[in-house]
This record gives structure tokens, sequence and C-alpha cells, in this order.
């Protein structure tokens, strides 16, 4: 019955052209508008490492001075150098890493390729496995690396790809800022979005192209590039920002179960405490454990504009379908004495309200092909603008399911008064006005 209902469904439809034409395409914009905007902003707000993020942790602790100090006020997003180095070697989470980013001048061995700055990632060993990177040459420094500041390297596949043609580089030499580096790995596919686990970069800035342990980067004086927030004397200077009153380091820890998240939450209550005691710490106690997603809405990572726009759209797409419901409205009602006959020849309500609702159905899916060609041009004008995160508005295959989905819920949702109504006049004024 499936297939004899969709072929009247085809048959109506053809039969006034005009009138289909207008509701497909009030449909398609809708569509396409949507679409849009839910596809920009399911690519913004998704969960950068699915399956990880729920075990990452960001903590938070303020060792600023008393100026502008209010009770609760928000600590600080990044560590100094001293309480970073501490909550690194106390080990207290199954993971911990620390970082921060920066930029490196890269002399390439080929005459034929420039020297040019590479973006930079100073951090430790535990970042690899911590975030879950993948390898696809190599592998990464461990602990002892760390604590020799060791000369090696980790590359990215971009990166591979330019100077090593994409062969295997593993055990060559990459000179960074007038120093040589062995090249102990060479990453896979991983990019992450947002960029999570420094912020203070951007959201949704380039990836890093090399990755150097923390220890190495600064005995070699490396650049640091990112946020550097200072109080009292600290000046922010980049030879001694180890000594200097100021946060400029980001801190990770992975933390397993409930029991681990708040043992770690009292031993950053107790370490501040001791801080304050010690006189070093000048305000109260203040501490901060965000899980990774709690740390994206904490920081506004969607920006607010494209959840307005994906309000509006929606907006947009309820007043297409009210259009929609007008033109089905005049269509099915015009088809009155047709569903007269067929009532009189024993055909039910409900059938005939199964058959409309099928050929709203059918609208639907055809408005959905031409909004998802709609979409896809929307997508592609967003990726012109300037934003940083333009370049990620594609559509995947989760949301190309969702525009047919919603296409055809809505052009049936849009088919039910009109059905209702249609199914509602009496049989036999049909069959008298006949």
């Amino acid at each position: 019955m499936f297939g004899y209902y969709l072929d009247l469904a085809v048959r109506s439809l053809r039969r006034n052209k005009a009138l289909t034409g207008l509701m497909v395409l009030a449909i398609a914009m809708g569509i396409g508008a949507s679409m849009t905007t839910l596809t920009v902003l399911h690519v913004l707000s998704g969960d950068p490492l699915p399956g990880r993020s729920a075990s990452l942790y960001y903590p938070q602790l303020d060792p600023r001075d008393m100026q502008a100090y209010t009770p609760d006020v928000e600590p600080p997003g990044q560590l100094t150098w001293i309480d970073g180095m501490y909550l690194l070697h106390a080990k207290r989470g199954t993971r911990q890493a620390l970082m921060t980013g920066g930029m490196v001048p890269l002399q390439p061995a080929q005459s034929s390729i420039d020297p040019f700055h590479a973006n930079a990632r100073y951090t430790t060993a535990d970042f690899f496995p911590m975030f879950g990177v993948p390898f696809q040459y190599g592998t990464a420094w461990g602990d002892e690396e760390d604590q020799a500041s060791a000369r090696v390297v980790v590359i990215s596949a971009e990166l591979n790809d330019k100077l090593f043609g994409g062969k295997n580089s593993v055990g060559k030499t990459l000179r960074l800022q007038k120093a040589d580096f062995r090249i102990i790995g060479v990453l896979g596919d991983w990019r992450p979005n947002p960029h999570f686990y420094d912020l203070y970069m951007g959201a949704y800035a380039d990836y890093e192209q090399v990755y150097v342990p923390l220890s190495t980067s600064r005995a070699l004086h490396m650049e640091h590039d990112g946020s550097t927030d200072c109080w009292g004397d600290g000046g922010g200077d980049q030879v001694h920002l180890e000594i200097q009153p100021c946060t400029w380091l980001q801190f990770w820890v992975e933390l397993d179960s409930p029991a681990s998240v708040a043992a770690y939450k009292d031993f950053l209550e107790h370490y501040s405490a001791d801080q304050h005691a010690a006189g070093r710490f000048v305000r109260p106690p203040n501490v901060r454990l965000r899980s990774l997603m709690q740390w994206l809405d904490y920081n506004h990572v969607v920006p607010s504009d494209t959840r307005l726009q994906a309000w509006l759209a929606l907006g947009f797409l309820v007043v297409c379908l009210v259009n929609t419901v007008g033109l089905m409205l005049a269509k099915f009602m015009r088809r009155a004495g047709e569903l007269g006959v067929r009532r009189a020849l024993g055909a039910s309500r409900r059938t005939l309200f199964g058959q409309l609702l099928l050929e709203s159905g059918v609208i639907g899916f055809v408005g959905g092909m031409l909004g998802l060609l709609l979409a896809l041009l929307g997508l592609w004008l967003v990726r012109q603008q300037p934003s940083d995160y333009a370049k990620l508005a594609h559509m995947d295959s989760s949301m190309l399911l969702a525009t047919f989905v919603i296409s055809v819920a809505a052009s049936t949702l849009a088919g039910l008064l009109p059905a209702w109504r249609a199914c509602r006049v009496a049989p036999a004024l049909q069959l008298k006005a006949q």
C-alpha cells in the first residue's frame, strides 16, 4: 500500500506544478537557512575529545596580590611557573601536562625552502597519551627527556609533508632557534576543535607544527607566545618568567573517577591554604576545577552571534512552514471532491489522512534536497568570512541526515492541519456538488 500511496502522492504533486513548486521552495529556503546556522553551531559546540573529555580537568589557583580584590573573584585562567611545576611533580592525577605556546624560527635543511617561524607547543610528556594524540611515525618523549631538557621534537603531519615529502622523518635533524633537534615522532590526523588545551592562543587558531619539551624551551629561551598576566613587580620578561609573579602556563590533569576529582579539589585547596599561610598567596584560598566541557562553556567558546543566528534561522523556518500550511490547505481543499468520492467508495478517513501526510512528506523530502544545496552554498559563503572558525564550516554525515529528517518532519507537521481539514469534509456534500 505504501507504494500505491506514494504513486498517488507523486501524481497529485505533478497535477499542480506551480503550487507544488512554491511549497518545495518554502521548505527549501527554511531548511537551507536553518541547516547552515545549525551546522556552524554543531561544529563549534562539539566535544573536541569524545570519550576522553569527561576525565580531563583544568585547575585554577589565585596567587595574585590584593589589588582589585573582591570576594569570590574568579581565579586566573593560567598558572605561574612555581605553581605549575608543583602540580606537575605532585602527580596527583592519572596524567598531567604543563604547557604553553610559542613561535620558533625554523631553518630547513633544504635550500629550496626559506626559513620561517613555526607554531610551537612547549609541553610535558603526558600531553600526548592524555589527549590521545595519534602518531603516524615514531612516538613521544618521556619523563627522562623532560628532566634532561633533551633536544627532541615531535612534528605535525603537515610539517613533515612540507619538509620531508611525507616520508618517515624519525631520526632526522630539525634546526630550531639555532639548535639541532632530533625528530622522534610525527603526528597523525589530530585537529581537535576547538583548540581546547590553550584557548589563549585562540579557540580556533592554527595548530602547532612542532612540539618541544617545556624544560628544553626554557633552557634555550624559546619565545613564549600567548597571554601573560603579571602583578606587583612582574614585568613579563620572557627570559625570567620562571621567577616573576606572572601567570602564563596551562595545566591539565586526567582524573578517572568522581572520587579522584573530589580528592584533587581538596589537594588544590590544601595547597592554596599552605601557600597563604606561608605568605606567598596574599588572597584567601580560591580554587576552581572544571572539566573540559565546563571550561569551554565558562570561556564562551561558541560565539554568541552564532547562537543568535541559529535562533533567527529557526524562526525563519517557522515562517516558511506557516506559509507551507496555507499552500497545503489550499491544495488539499481543492481536492475535496476527489476525497469525497473515495470516502463514498469505502476509503476511511484514517486512510486518506495517511495518504495526505505521505504527500506532505514527499514535499519535505524534495524540499530537503533543494535545502541541502542551499545549505552547502551557505556554508561555502561562511568559509569566505574572515572569522577564525570559518574554515570549519563543513557538513558532516550527522548533519546531512538531520537535513532530511528535519525537512520531512517539518513538512509532515505542516500537513497535519490541512490533511485533517480535508478529511473532515462530508462525502455526501461533495457527491451532491459533483
